[in-house]
């Protein structure tokens, strides 16, 4: 993995859910209602902030346009960009077993 694709670790929330959320073909409004349903609305994506990240995503080749009709652009995550989503998702289960072995909880009651 590249330094360009590695300057994305840590993973801000709305990169990490763009991500998740592209590993089935999705469009941006698509993508913004997922989000906000997987975080029972605590994240709600604007346009500007979604149409940034998926212009960035796009250009690093984390993502790619699978389809356009009327002007809605359809994406899916490239290797590269579900391989990036799988690093992140073992660095935060990682401070997940930490914080729970720190706090004395057994992962397993969980």
């Amino acid at each position: 993995m590249n330094d360009k694709i590695r300057s994305y670790l840590p993973m801000t929330e709305t990169a990490f859910y763009i991500l998740l959320t592209l590993q089935k073909v999705r469009y941006g409004y698509g993508i913004m209602q997922d989000v906000e349903s997987l975080t029972k609305g605590r994240i709600k994506l604007g346009a500007g902030t979604i149409y940034g990240s998926l212009s960035r995503m796009e250009k690093d080749g984390l993502i790619k346009v699978v389809g356009e009709e009327n002007r809605r652009k359809s994406y899916i995550a490239t290797e590269l960009g579900s391989e990036l989503l799988r690093e992140e998702i073992a660095r935060i289960s990682e401070q997940y077993h930490n914080a729970m072995q720190m706090e004395g909880i057994n992962d397993e009651q969980h």
